[in-house]
């Protein structure tokens, strides 16, 4: 998490609180709504800004597809608030097991979506039933937990080598997690999942990780273009389609390269990678030159599965081709992955200051917060 205010006093820009709710091309202004306390009295009103230049990169938010009862029975890790919300119902339901009078004890979890979101996630939370045993819930073990991963498609991870979603499926069976594949869910109910033939799975917690879309108001924006997941549509050099001093990239833009069969993959290196070619655009156009257009470069993929292992491929000038890493040797990757986006945000040095933190942290407190 980044303190905006902080980060804009140290990096020379201006951050100004607030939700896009309008766009005024003509004009050239964006308006941000109120803001309002709990107690929903205003605070700021209602805001007009100008702009010469506009960068939308505002990522995207899960997709459930319509699927009946997704909305009103699945969790969702979109925000830091969805995040917490779940992190207290799963500790809640350990404590209700916990001290239930019943001697049958169990918890049964499914995540519906087993890209790279639910893979992590479903070891994560293996390796919590492991740590709240030694945190004093006695009574409830990993044994009582039963994890299910389901998807649609034909197997796990499907952005990656048939190999590594293989050894990242055989990792996942070690740690007793159910795999369930080629299991399109039709609807979701207060204790269960439907699938399309027929079957259903019982679970108390189920978490949508499947899929993603822009947020809605972008369809919205004055006219801009938009595709069926609300994305953007942004030209070879991130600009919109039907203006030119509006730009988009990341998970919110659909951008179409020459040659390519498929747009951008919505990816964290993408984004990466466009930032740093829009940035150099940006650059270009107060100096009256041409747009830099963006090439993307696919370096891989690592997916952690906890502190157990991690599974990917690296491609680019490190090998030929790609390199398929598994065990610590892809751990260490994945870390360091962590540490390369801390370093474009903060610098080496105060990165060095995040890392010996986090080792002290380490030591001081638990693997998990337990409240």
């Amino acid at each position: 998490q980044v303190d905006f205010r902080v980060h804009a006093q140290q990096h020379y820009f201006e951050y100004q609180p607030g939700r896009l709710t309008g766009l005024n091309r003509d004009q050239k202004t964006i308006t941000l709504a109120p803001i309002k306390n709990s107690a929903g009295e205003t605070v700021v009103a209602e805001r007009h800004l100008s702009y010469d230049t506009l960068v939308l990169a505002v990522g995207s938010t899960t997709n459930d597809f319509g699927t009946k009862g997704a909305a009103e029975f699945c969790q969702f890790l979109d925000s830091q608030e969805q995040a917490r919300r779940f992190h207290r119902n799963l500790l809640n339901r350990y404590l209700q097991e916990e001290f239930a009078d019943s001697s049958e004890r169990n918890l049964r979890v499914a995540i519906i979506g087993a890209g790279a979101t639910g893979v992590e996630l479903a070891a994560e939370l293996r390796y919590a039933s492991q740590q709240l045993e030694y945190y004093g819930l006695h009574h409830i073990g990993p044994d009582n937990i039963s994890i299910s991963l389901i998807e649609a498609g034909e197997r796990i991870l499907p952005a990656l080598k048939e190999r590594l979603s293989s050894a990242a499926c055989r990792e996942l069976k070690k740690l007793n997690i159910e795999v369930l594949t080629s299991k399109p869910v039709t609807e979701i109910t207060g204790q269960s999942l439907h699938f399309a033939d027929g079957s259903e799975l019982e679970a108390e917690i189920k978490v949508w990780a499947a899929g993603i879309k822009a947020p809605t108001f972008l369809s919205e924006l004055d006219g801009l273009e938009t595709n069926r997941i609300n994305q953007l549509k942004v030209d070879a050099t991130l600009r919109t389609t039907r203006d030119d001093s509006i730009y988009a990239f990341g998970d919110c833009a659909e951008c179409w390269l020459e040659g390519n069969e498929r747009p951008v993959p919505p990816r964290a290196q993408a984004a990466h990678q466009q930032a740093s070619t829009l940035y150099k655009t940006l650059i270009a156009k107060l100096e009256g030159k041409a747009a830099h257009p963006f090439v993307y470069k696919d370096h891989g993929s690592l997916v952690s599965l906890s502190d157990y292992t991690a599974v990917g491929s690296l491609m680019g000038n490190l090998s030929k081709g790609s390199m398929m890493v598994e065990g610590k040797l892809a751990r260490l990757f994945y870390v360091s992955l962590y540490r390369m986006h801390q370093y474009a945000l903060h610098g080496f040095f105060k990165t060095g200051l995040i890392w010996l933190n986090d080792r002290l942290m380490k030591a001081i407190h638990s693997r998990m917060k337990l409240h």
